[in-house]
């Protein structure tokens, strides 16, 4: 059957179970545009206030549902406003296809209006991208984008489309798509060696990563640890694929990791590292990095073995094949003092704040906990809120913690929170925000409003650039330059503005009772709460020193 380019990217979404996209549009997706009119009820299409906020929205998607996230935005400026958005997705392993318009191919290269080699741009930060100037290759394309983007380690795909090609016609019939299959590369002979390795180990420490949630091995790793009895740390990424009330959790490691995890990492005589690459924001000094352990390496991606830290073992392939091939040839251990010195230092956490006159930030996250009984999906921003949210919420399951580590892009979440939230209708969404980061995407309040989206936003207000401002005061003498914010906006009068319900809070109860009225609602809730600028996130880790300077209070 012979269909235009814009008509077979329809059907061909439709063919990858696609039912909602993000986007926003423009002169080169005219024709897209015009077919999503004629699909509307077939594709869900999610208007953003900005092409970024698309992206992060794909993004938001794709984290709490595990599918692809799908943004689509016109030529130039509109298909660079989603570069940061991929790149997000690029350095969180987040499978996402970014569509992107273009001039007519009889235009590409001659400085058209709104014309950009988008393929060169987003080269460094896709696992592939394509320009489709032929429309008989279309289909095969976009097919073939999804499959890359879901396929070993998840990531990020673009398909740039001139305008000609979403006119042109073609022969396009259905198909069935490729089922993603994990490549069987694990060698026996290592897995031997880690097998004999485990066994022979006293103090094992586990850190898990977000491979262990994309590969869906949250089950086997809870298996596994309790298999060898050793203790679990997750990196920022891997947050809520070990439960953190289990006995053996012992949360964050790194540069603001729990004194128990970082304590772990120095001791442990063998420590298994699945699905997590050695940030620099995990490994501090890699000199001086678990000193006196074996490092075993689990890992789907072969180029991240032996890039950052050298390991004395490791195996290449998916996390859930090989945990569960370790299962069944290990036997059961104990480690009990090792496991009784990790409860003492699971005792050693940081004093709580003493600011009384505003809001802590544990108080906060432990309101949040109880009253959604645990259940809520959290999105944040980037800074210290952050990382309160990583650590004094008790994450349960993965997909529940969504946020921009690798990158670290400031504005991420509150695109993100409308698409997990989309992603996730029947679960509470909670927004953590930082009034740095709110900022830069508070444009997005109008989308939220505009499809009644009930994520609950929860503006962490200290008035300054907070991560910044306590590095400058750790390590730059007190000097603030440019990192306070006290300049408005009035955020209570902002989320008003796009009729969303707000409330302005500086006081524990009455956090509580806005946040209670909240999850009642079943709408768009923005609470501003007030926090003391001098809060710190602790512990810290400087840059390049060992986890034994530890920085607690």
């Amino acid at each position: 059957m012979q269909y235009n380019g814009a008509k077979i990217l329809m059907e061909c979404l439709l063919e990858q179970g696609v039912d909602t996209v993000f986007g926003y549009p423009g002169g080169a997706v005219l024709n897209i545009y015009d077919e999503l009119y004629h699909y509307q009820d077939k594709i869900t299409h999610i208007l953003t206030a900005h092409e970024q906020g698309a992206s992060h929205a794909a993004d938001g998607y794709a984290r709490a549902t595990g599918k692809v996230g799908v943004c689509i935005s016109t030529s130039g400026p509109g298909a660079t406003n989603l570069v940061t958005g991929i790149a997000t997705a690029y350095m969180d392993s987040v499978p996402m296809v970014a569509i992107t318009g273009n001039v007519g191919t009889a235009l590409l290269g001659k400085d058209s209006f709104q014309e950009i080699d988008i393929l060169s741009v987003t080269m460094p930060i896709t696992k592939h991208n394509y320009i489709v100037k032929d429309v008989n290759k279309l289909a095969d394309v976009i097919r073939e984008a999804f499959f890359i983007a879901q396929s070993g380690r998840p990531g990020p795909v673009l398909i740039d489309i001139p305008k000609d090609i979403t006119v042109n016609q073609a022969d396009y019939e259905v198909q069935i798509p490729k089922v993603i299959e994990c490549e069987n590369l694990i060698d026996d002979t290592n897995l031997e060696t880690v097998k004999n390795l485990i066994i022979e180990s006293q103090q094992p420490f586990i850190f898990a990563g977000g491979g262990i949630i994309s590969s869906g091995a949250s089950n086997q790793l809870l298996e596994f640890a309790q298999l060898i009895d050793a203790p679990v740390a997750n990196s920022l990424m891997g947050t809520g694929c070990f439960s953190h009330k289990h006995k053996l959790s012992t949360g964050l490691m790194g540069m603001h990791g729990s004194v128990a995890s970082n304590e772990c990492c120095l001791n442990c005589d063998l420590l298994i590292v699945i699905g997590a690459r050695f940030s620099d924001r995990v490994t501090s000094s890699i000199a001086q990095f678990a000193p006196k352990a074996k490092i075993i390496h689990i890992d789907i991606d072969a180029a991240e073995i032996g890039k950052n830290v050298k390991v004395f073992e490791s195996i290449v392939g998916d996390a859930k094949i090989i945990l569960s091939k370790l299962i069944a040839q290990l036997p059961q251990k104990t480690n009990d003092e090792w496991i009784k010195q990790v409860v003492e230092w699971k005792k050693i956490t940081p004093p709580k704040s003493k600011h009384g006159d505003k809001i802590p930030p544990q108080d906060i996250m432990e309101t949040i906990e109880k009253l959604s009984n645990g259940e809520a999906i959290i999105t944040t921003e980037v800074g210290q809120h952050q990382i309160w949210a990583a650590q004094y919420f008790n994450y349960t399951h993965p997909r529940t913690f969504i946020s921009s580590g690798g990158l670290g892009t400031m504005g991420f979440g509150t695109g993100a929170s409308i698409g997990a939230q989309i992603g996730e209708q029947n679960k509470p969404v909670v927004h953590i925000a930082g009034d740095g980061s709110f900022r830069m995407n508070c444009n997005e309040l109008a989308t939220i409003a505009y499809y009644n989206i009930p994520v609950i936003i929860i503006l962490m207000d200290n008035e300054v650039l907070g991560m910044v401002r306590q590095w400058q005061t750790t390590f730059y003498g007190k000097r603030y330059s440019h990192t306070t914010l006290n300049r408005g906006p009035n955020f209570v009068k902002l989320a008003e503005a796009y009729d969303i319900k707000a409330y302005d809070v500086s006081k524990i109860e009455d956090f509580e009772k806005a946040f209670e009225e909240a999850l009642l609602m079943k709408q768009p809730v923005f609470i501003h709460a007030r926090l003391n600028p001098d809060e710190r996130v602790l512990p810290m880790v400087a840059p390049n020193a060992s986890y034994k300077e530890m920085i607690i209070e």
